[in-house]
């Protein structure tokens, strides 16, 4: 296979059914004559500017896609063989099922990220391409290439794995705005490595470990406003979570996709990804998160009976015990997590007259209930808070949580944290107090730095 072909997916899939360049043109001139397509008769050729990157015109990608996919036992489309412009490209977010060519196609969702700097470089996906991509990476199984793997040792795992706690870490601390691009560089390190091949032994480290930088990178970038980049490393994270065996590390993956598509107001999108995962979660720790975070979406909705059966589910699946070894990468889903979907939950349904209990309440909870360490959450839950008091008619309280949460607030760098301020913002607008008015002052300074917050 030439390092220069110009369609490296043809011409990795083409490596991975093992046909010489005259089989397959053959058996494409055959699959051609059965479906009455007597005009098509490649040679090898043909085959061979096709890989370098001549596009056939129909129905030949379809005969290629049907012929490979027979050859290596798993479906595949044009779009996989590189052969129409909505396939495996930087401008969407489904990836080719080899591991090679996957880690190609991260490294330019990444250098075109870091390219344009603050610039988001990348189209939105939403509604059915959407769904349809989460369901593929849930369920796809990849094939490696690389028969001499150099890109890892035991050492550079132990690092990678290393690397990738502490910028979790740093992350719920302070926010990802600071580290962001350090992040997304990192990512862009590893696919450069996974493209020269993993070691079969040390395949689950190192895809459990790029899961979940990917699955940070996405994050990060959401949380700096970068929404289509999110998609794409949340949706390589998926990937390497199925290189890893770790299926519900991917489903985990998805509900960040969810809680994306809610805050950028897509809340059937949310509810559709949220129903792949609830199909393919096995862990109870991940069925309770899928079930909280289904529950808030239909409170969203205004949905009261199936946002209480949700909510109700994880309830249940919390007081029975998540078992014995929650991963780390869900074990940020407890008690505290589910409280703060409730108030939310609480908040929305109060919009629409349909509450038991004030949301306050629930953020009172969760507050009580974080752990250390997750230091923007916790701001977020004291300026969600403050905004449920104003709702509920609690003035004075409301003003004084909020004036002693907004110092924490300038410090930590997070859209997420802007946009719970919109909120608390939206519910002091009808108070004119004293107090309201000193915190209202202290958010506009914050305002100014924060173009993502609307001073009110």
């Amino acid at each position: 296979m030439s390092e220069k072909s110009s369609n490296a997916h043809l011409a990795l899939w083409i490596a991975a059914a093992e046909l010489s360049h005259g089989e397959l043109a053959r058996r494409i001139e055959t699959a051609a004559r059965i479906r009455g397509h007597r005009q098509v008769s490649p040679d090898t050729t043909r085959i061979r500017r096709w890989i370098d990157g001549e596009r056939p015109r129909p129905p030949v990608p379809a005969l290629l896609a049907d012929v490979l996919s027979e050859a290596v036992g798993q479906q595949l489309t044009p779009g996989d063989l590189g052969l129409v412009a909505a396939g495996p490209a930087l401008d969407g977010i489904q990836l080719p099922l080899l591991t090679e060519a996957a880690a190609q196609t991260l490294a330019g969702w990444a250098q075109m990220d870091l390219f344009m700097n603050r610039r988001e470089s990348f189209k939105l996906a939403v509604g059915g391409p959407l769904i349809l991509a989460a369901e593929r990476m849930l369920t796809g199984t990849a094939r490696p290439l690389v028969n001499k793997p150099r890109g890892f040792g035991a050492d550079t795992t132990t690092a990678l794995e290393e690397v990738t706690a502490f910028f979790i870490k740093a992350d719920a601390g302070q926010g990802g705005g600071l580290y962001r691009t350090a992040v997304v560089a990192q990512l862009a390190e590893v696919a450069r490595r996974i493209q020269d091949g993993v070691p079969q032994s040390l395949r689950p480290r190192v895809f459990s470990a790029t899961a979940d930088l990917a699955a940070l990178a996405g994050w990060v970038s959401h949380d700096c406003g970068r929404y289509a980049s999110a998609q794409r490393y949340w949706s390589y994270g998926i990937y390497a979570a199925g290189e890893a065996g770790e299926r519900d590390r991917g489903v985990e993956i998805v509900t960040r996709m969810s809680h994306q598509m809610i805050y950028l107001g897509r809340p059937r999108d949310a509810l559709a990804l949220l129903g792949i995962a609830a199909r393919k979660a096995r862990l109870p720790a991940v069925k309770a998160l899928v079930a909280s975070q289904t529950g808030r979406v239909h409170a969203a909705l205004g949905e009261v009976r199936q946002a209480d059966a949700h909510l109700a589910a994880a309830d249940a699946l919390l007081a029975a015990g998540l078992g014995e070894g929650v991963p780390q990468w869900v074990s940020y889903f407890d008690a505290a997590e589910h409280a703060g979907a409730r108030a939310v939950s609480a908040r929305d349904l109060a919009d629409f007259g349909q509450t038991t209990r004030c949301a306050s309440a629930y953020f009172e909870d969760a507050l009580r209930l974080r752990k250390p360490g997750f230091e923007r959450v916790r701001c977020m839950d004291r300026i969600g808070l403050a905004a449920a008091l104003f709702n509920e008619g609690e003035t004075e309280k409301g003003a004084a949580v909020a004036q002693r949460v907004l110092d924490d607030a300038a410090r930590i760098d997070s859209t997420l944290v802007s946009s719970r301020l919109n909120t608390l913002l939206a519910a002091a607008r009808p108070h004119r107090t004293g107090a309201v008015d000193d915190m209202r002052a202290q958010a506009k300074e914050i305002a100014a730095s924060r173009p993502t917050i609307i001073a009110a």
